[in-house]
């Protein structure tokens, strides 16, 4: 077995094959000069000064144990399908009976803006740490994008004392992750920090000075900055897939047990673009820790032959200052929403299909305080049962109620 992408996916994959019983050789090759690390702290880094320190997801002595050869600092050139082999970069021959693409994906970069130091994206290790030292008291940011990861990136940079502008063409920030109520609460918070959020803004020119960048917007204003960080989202790391021939669209396109067109070859986490079972098959490509380490575990058991679905329900998750941020399922095939408030001032949103099935939660309060009910909506969904709304939007109504017969609203389809 050879899994090419030393992450999340491809961890789990590896020790999945072991956790199953598999007792052949298994390789695990990653590009980065590191031993395999979580990626979710790169983008929530101590604000008290301290170095970044890695995370490991397994250390080397670990699959050292488990008889899994890693190979770090190891690019793969090419995959060959019919001889059934992959060739690194060194000019090495890999064979391999099943192998799992576990690629992940790399900053988006935004045209206009030229490649130097000050401008910059997070995904790495290094890029956490090159970040970190440019972030100090009164150092002026720009952050482009307002998703999960450069609103976590302008917090801590708040908090470590910089002066942060916010630059997102959406009409609002987190337009493609959660419900506007949410987002509002996350907006007033960065806001009450003191950073600029600055909406539909668009960026026609990047120049750079001698010590800092001039960003001018579509309005004719002109920002100053002396960092630029891009957070404008991922692009899955398919092109190994592509020049062998293998179907993708955004993304290695794979059936429900995560197989692509040759059924020897398999795809895990971000690269990936599945068909989400809780969702009539609707195909996803998601960007969520949890959901790489699940499908890097489907991935292994679907290398032993198990042709079973994968049927997670997606979850994300992001803290900002004293907030947590929690979302389970997809909204996009939402007709509607009911907001239900939480304690603590906290707020969750319901997203529904028209026949009642609950289809998504976003919930936001102080720590993990919503995490109790994002845990029962992840149930509810699950449960594929019509909800009569007016319940889930009653606060005096248990959620776990809901789980009853007596709640179903109409049988889902």
């Amino acid at each position: 077995m050879v899994i090419v992408g030393a992450g999340e996916a491809g961890c789990a994959a590896a020790l999945g094959l072991r956790a199953n019983g598999y007792g052949g050789p298994v390789a695990l090759i990653g590009e980065e000069a590191q031993a395999p690390y979580e990626r979710p702290p790169l983008s929530k880094p101590p604000t008290n000064g301290g170095a970044i320190e890695p995370k490991p997801i397994v250390t080397p002595s670990g699959l050292a144990s488990a008889g899994i050869t890693f190979l770090e600092s190891t690019r793969v050139a090419s995959i060959d399908r019919s001889a059934q082999t992959v060739a690194v970069g060194d000019g090495g021959i890999f064979a391999y009976d099943k192998l799992l693409l576990a690629t992940g994906a790399s900053p988006r970069r935004l045209n206009g803006l030229p490649t130097h130091e000050r401008i910059m994206t997070v995904r790495t290790l290094d890029d956490a740490r090159r970040f970190c030292r440019a972030v100090r008291p009164g150092v002026r940011l720009a952050m482009v994008g307002a998703g999960f990861i450069g609103l976590e990136l302008a917090a801590f940079a708040r908090q470590r004392g910089a002066e942060v502008v916010v630059l997102e063409a959406q009409e609002r920030v987190l337009k493609r992750g959660v419900p506007a109520p949410i987002a509002a609460i996350i907006a007033a918070r960065h806001s009450a920090e003191g950073v600029r959020i600055m909406a539909n803004a668009r960026i026609v020119e990047a120049s750079l000075g001698p010590s800092q960048v001039a960003i001018r917007l579509g309005t004719g204003e002109t920002l100053l900055a002396d960092h630029v960080v891009v957070g404008v989202g991922a692009s899955p790391n398919d092109g190994l897939a592509r020049a062998s021939g293998l179907a993708c669209d955004d993304g290695i396109v794979v059936d429900g047990s995560l197989a692509t067109l040759d059924p020897h070859i398999f795809a895990a986490g971000d690269c990936c673009r599945f068909p989400v079972a809780l969702y009539c098959g609707r195909h996803a490509r998601l960007e969520s820790w949890r959901s790489a380490r699940e499908q890097g575990e489907h991935a292994a058991s679907a290398m032993l032959g198990d042709p079973a679905p994968f049927d997670a329900v997606p979850w994300f998750w992001s803290d900002q200052y004293e907030l947590g941020l929690q979302v389970v399922g997809l909204a996009e095939l939402s007709a509607g929403s009911v907001e239900r408030k939480l304690r603590d001032d906290g707020l969750i949103v319901f997203d529904q299909a028209a026949d009642g099935r609950l289809l998504a939660a976003s919930a936001i309060g102080p720590g993990t305080s919503a995490a109790r009910e994002i845990k029962v909506a992840e149930q509810l969904i699950r449960s594929r049962r019509g909800i009569d709304p007016a319940l889930l939007a009653d606060g005096g109504v248990s959620l776990k109620s809901l789980l009853r017969p007596e709640a179903i609203a109409g049988a889902a389809s």
